[in-house]
């Protein structure tokens, strides 16, 4: 008879460590979905800029309108990553671990108006329980695969899940390698699915290989083929947002904040053939800073428009009376 050591596996048998590994995807797919509160977002119109001069154009960005967000609700706000579907369905979610949906109205000039049918709801991980406000529910970017399911990059616990639906239950995707050394306040703020159906994704304030750089990886849905790639960084910005383009390339916002001046904000445009070089460099195409409209903008994304695109920035409030939820509007003509 064969030693306990030495004898074979039975065939069809599974290991104790994938047992809970299956029995864990079959929570997640059984469990209910979270359960959303509902609320009533005030939506206050804002002109681009205090001064009588405002711009109505950023480069080759239309400003078509902003709003100031609000809802009596303790955790509406701090929103970092964004989605907007083609029927201008806005999905986000927040750094205290919840996660909003609702449809962008506009009015017949194409301008911003409100939210309709706004939905508030905890995001959920592999059993099926809220994440809650600490280190595990701190969702800083939102990316949307092309079989409509999510991906969520989090910080403070560096991780990445993919949830089927935003207020489904979440399951672990192999996570880049290097991640687990990004600071506590500076994993992946930056993450979009390429035209082609490969990930892109950005830390906010991890070293990268070279100078001025941080880190960055390019790899299929399934975080099973990462491959490395350094963003490039200039004038004290960081990446905190990432939206792909119809055409392969990519737009990245980045973020600037000093105490005397305040917040800054602007959009690199990343070419598609760039995307090969292992130091990925974006081109400035818009910057928003005073007197224009400036807070802490972390979520940008992109959807199609009659004409063009339309590109949509929202702030993170950090739940600071000083600060606002902030949505901009932009027509972008990619051309």
């Amino acid at each position: 008879m064969a030693s306990r050591r030495g004898r074979a596996r039975r065939p069809g048998r599974l290991s104790l460590s994938r047992r809970f590994v299956v029995a864990g995807g079959l929570a997640a797919l059984l469990a209910p979905a979270a359960e959303a509160a509902p609320i009533a977002v005030l939506a206050r119109r804002l002109p681009l800029s205090e001064t009588d001069e405002a711009p109505d154009r950023l480069g080759p960005l239309r400003f078509m309108g902003a709003l100031d967000l609000r809802a009596d609700h303790p955790d509406f706000g701090g929103f970092s990553g964004l989605v907007l579907d083609a029927d201008l369905t806005l999905h986000a979610v927040s750094d205290r671990g919840a996660g909003l949906t609702a449809r962008l109205v506009l009015d017949q000039a194409g301008a911003p108006a409100g939210l309709a049918e706004p939905r508030l709801f905890p995001l959920l991980g592999s059993r099926g329980r809220p994440l809650g406000r600490g280190a595990w529910g701190d969702a800083e970017a939102l990316a949307r695969l092309p079989d409509g399911r999510f991906l969520i990059a989090f910080e403070r616990q560096h991780r990445i899940m993919r949830h089927d639906g935003l207020d489904r239950p979440g399951r672990p995707v192999p996570a880049p390698p290097g991640l687990a050394a990004a600071p506590r306040n500076g994993g992946i703020e930056a993450l979009t699915v390429l035209a082609d159906g490969q990930v892109l994704a950005i830390a906010e304030r991890l070293a990268g290989s070279a100078p001025d750089t941080v880190a960055a990886w390019l790899g299929p849905p399934d975080g099973r083929a990462w491959q490395r790639r350094d963003w490039h960084i200039g004038e004290h910005f960081v990446p905190v947002g990432a939206a792909a383009l119809p055409d392969g390339g990519v737009l990245v916002l980045e973020r600037r904040f000093a105490w005397l001046s305040g917040f800054a904000s602007r959009i690199m445009r990343l070419e598609a053939a760039s995307l090969a070089a292992p130091v990925l460099t974006g081109v400035e195409i818009a910057r928003l800073e005073p007197p224009l409209l400036a807070d802490n903008f972390e979520g940008i994304a992109v959807a199609p428009a009659e004409e063009g695109l339309h590109v949509v920035l929202i702030s993170d409030d950090n739940f600071f009376a000083l600060q606002r939820t902030l949505l901009l509007l932009f027509r972008y003509d990619a051309a």
